[in-house]
C-alpha cells in the first residue's frame, strides 16, 4: 500500500485521553507499523541511505536549528529513529505542548533546555527547594559557565519580582517540589513574567521551566498554566516500573531543532529499547497506575496525618496542607478532577532537629528490615512504594546547615506510592512506627 492511502482510521479527537495514550496513532509519519497491535522495536544503530542527496538531507535536518523539517530521514541513532520519534509524538500530545525531545535521562533533558536557553552571564532563578542533583548542576557546574542560579522561594510571587535582572532568562521549578511538595502558583508565575517580558525583545525573553516529574502528565500539565517548557525524567511516573531510564523536554516546536542539535552534539540520547519499553508499557498505563496510586497516597496521608507519632504530613490532597488550594487549581487530572499525585512528605516527631532525624531513621531501618509492601529506595512513579530519607539520600548534595534555609526538614521521609494494597501499606508503617 503506497504511504499516501495510509490515513487515519477515523478523528479520534472524540476520544478521551486515556484511550488515546494507551492506542496512540493509528498512522504516523515515523513509522509504519500499520499491521501491528504493538510497535515494533527498531534494533539498528544506523540506518541504509537509497542515496547520497538523501544523506545529505537527513543531515541538514539536525543542523537547521531555526526551522527543523519534520519529515523523518534516519540515518543515525543519535540523530533519530522510530520509537524515539513516536514516543515523542506521544509525550508532547500528553503535555498539550508543541514538540517534544527524549534524552537518556531526566538530567539529560534538564541540562539540555538549560543548555540553549542560557549563556555566561545570564541568570537563573530557581525555587530553593528541587532535586538534590539539579542543585548539583546549578552549584558544580554552572558557576565555571559563569551562570548565576538565584535560590528563591517561589511560593511568594514577591520573592520572583524582588529577583528579576536585566541578565535573568529562566525561571526554573519543581511543583510539587522534591522533596517537600511545595506547589508554586504556575499562573501567577506566568503573570509576573509577561509584564516583564513586555520590557524585552525576542532574544532576551525570560521562559519558565518546569519539572512535572513528580505529577506526570495525569496529574497536571503545566504549559496549559503557562509554562514555556516541561521536562520529566522518563524513568520515575511516566516509565512506570523502574526498568528504564530516560529523559523529555516539551515545548514550543520553534526550539526542537535546537535541542535535536544539542542532544547529537552532548550525545544524552535515550536508548532504543529505553523508548520502546516507555511506548508500550509506561505511557499507556500512566492514567491506570496514577488513579490507583492516588487513591491509597490519600488514604495513607489521611491515616499519618492523625497518627501521634507524625509531627506534621504534606500531601496535596490533605485540606490542612499549607498549598492545598493552590493545589487544587492547577493539578488536575485528564478529565478536570483533582489529582493531588502519589508522593507524600512526612516528619516524626522528636524532641529537636536531632531526635527526629533519628526517630526517621529507625522508622526506615525497621522498613528496610521488616516491612513487605515499603522498599527503603530511591526513585518514584515505581509499581512498588518506595521510601527514602532526603537529607542523607537524594538531597545529600545540600550541607546540613543549609536544610532549613531550602525547607527540608532533617527527619523528613519521602514517601512514593505504588500499586500495593492501601491496608497492607498501613499495616506496615503502623508496625514501623510501634518501634518509635
Amino acid at each position: 500500500m503506497k504511504k499516501d492511502m495510509k490515513k487515519s482510521k477515523s478523528d479520534n479527537s472524540n476520544y478521551s485521553m486515556e484511550t488515546r495514550l494507551l492506542l496512540g496513532k493509528d498512522f504516523t509519519e515515523k513509522w509504519d507499523f500499520s499491521h501491528h497491535v504493538t510497535a515494533p522495536i527498531s534494533s539498528s544503530t544506523t540506518f541504509r541511505l537509497d542515496s547520497v542527496d538523501r544523506g545529505a538531507r537527513g543531515f541538514m535536518q539536525f543542523g537547521n536549528i531555526e526551522d527543523f523539517i519534520e519529515d523523518p530521514i534516519f540515518i543515525y541513532d543519535r540523530l533519530g529513529e522510530p520509537n524515539k520519534d513516536i514516543l515523542e509524538e506521544n509525550l508532547a500530545f500528553a503535555e498539550e505542548g508543541e514538540s517534544a525531545v527524549t534524552f537518556a535521562t531526566g538530567m539529560g533533558a534538564i541540562s539540555a533546555i538549560m543548555g540553549i536557553l542560557t549563556k555566561s552571564n545570564d541568570e537563573v532563578i530557581a525555587h530553593n527547594t528541587m532535586y538534590g542533583c539539579t542543585i548539583s548542576l546549578f552549584n558544580n557546574w554552572y558557576p565555571r559557565y559563569n551562570i548565576r542560579v538565584i535560590y528563591t522561594n517561589l511560593t511568594n510571587k514577591e520573592n520572583l519580582v524582588e529577583n528579576i535582572t536585566e541578565k535573568t532568562k529562566v525561571i526554573y521549578f519543581e511543583t510539587p517540589s522534591n522533596p517537600n511538595l511545595d506547589i508554586i502558583d504556575i499562573k501567577a508565575v506566568r503573570k509576573i513574567i509577561d509584564i516583564e517580558n513586555q520590557k524585552r525583545d525576542d532574544a532576551n525573553k525570560i521562559y519558565i521551566v518546569i519539572d512535572n516529574t513528580f505529577s506526570t502528565p495525569y496529574c497536571q500539565r503545566p504549559i496549559k498554566f503557562g509554562a514555556d517548557f516541561v521536562v520529566h525524567s522518563l524513568t520515575k511516573g511516566i516509565g512506570g516500573f523502574g526498568t528504564d531510564m530516560g529523559g523529555v523536554v516539551i515545548g514550543p516546536k520553534k526550539f526542537k531543532g535546537m535541542l535535536l542539535l544539542y542532544r547529537k552534539d552532548f550525545g544524552a540520547v535515550l536508548s532504543t529499547k529505553a523508548a520502546w519499553a516507555i511506548l508500550t508499557y509506561g505511557l499507556p498505563t500512566v492514567a491506570l497506575r496514577q488513579k490507583k496510586q492516588i487513591e491509597t497516597a490519600q488514604k495513607i496521608a489521611e491515616y499519618l496525618e492523625k497518627h501521634p507519632k507524625i509531627e506534621f504530613v504534606n500531601y496535596p490532597g490533605l485540606k490542612s496542607y499549607k498549598h492545598h488550594e493552590v493545589a487544587k487549581k492547577q493539578m488536575l487530572d485528564f478529565e478536570g478532577n483533582f489529582a493531588p499525585g502519589s508522593i507524600i512528605y512526612v516528619v516524626l516527631k522528636g524532641n529537636n532537629p536531632a531526635e527526629s532525624k533519628e526517630n526517621g531513621s529507625k522508622f526506615m531501618d525497621y522498613i528496610a528490615e521488616n516491612a513487605y509492601t515499603l522498599t527503603l529506595a530511591v526513585s518514584l512513579g515505581h509499581s512498588r512504594t518506595l521510601i527514602e530519607h532526603p537529607a542523607s539520600m537524594t538531597h545529600s548534595v545540600i550541607p546540613a546547615e543549609e536544610l532549613e534555609s531550602r525547607a527540608i526538614d532533617p527527619g523528613g521521609v519521602r514517601i512514593a506510592i505504588g500499586l500495593e494494597n492501601a491496608d497492607d501499606i498501613i499495616s506496615d508503617i503502623e508496625k514501623s512506627l510501634e518501634i518509635i
